[in-house]
């Protein structure tokens, strides 16, 4: 993958994980909480992030000090 095609997909990936804020937010505030899918969303959420970072540092080069 190229700089643009790593910038283009760390988008959509923070894209899905500000959809994920919210999903978490509304099944927070509904009165009947279903823990597991809370759970599994907080999950895909830190993978999210996880690759976000990852990608991330592909796109900085190394800097050897």
């Amino acid at each position: 993958m190229d700089d643009e095609q790593i910038a283009r997909r760390i988008e959509a990936l923070r894209t899905e994980h500000r959809d994920l804020d919210a999903a978490i937010a509304a099944l927070g505030a509904g009165g009947s909480t279903d823990q597991l899918q809370l759970a599994r969303l907080k999950k895909r959420k830190l993978r999210l992030r996880d690759e976000i970072a990852f990608l991330g540092d592909e796109l900085v080069p190394d800097i050897i000090a």
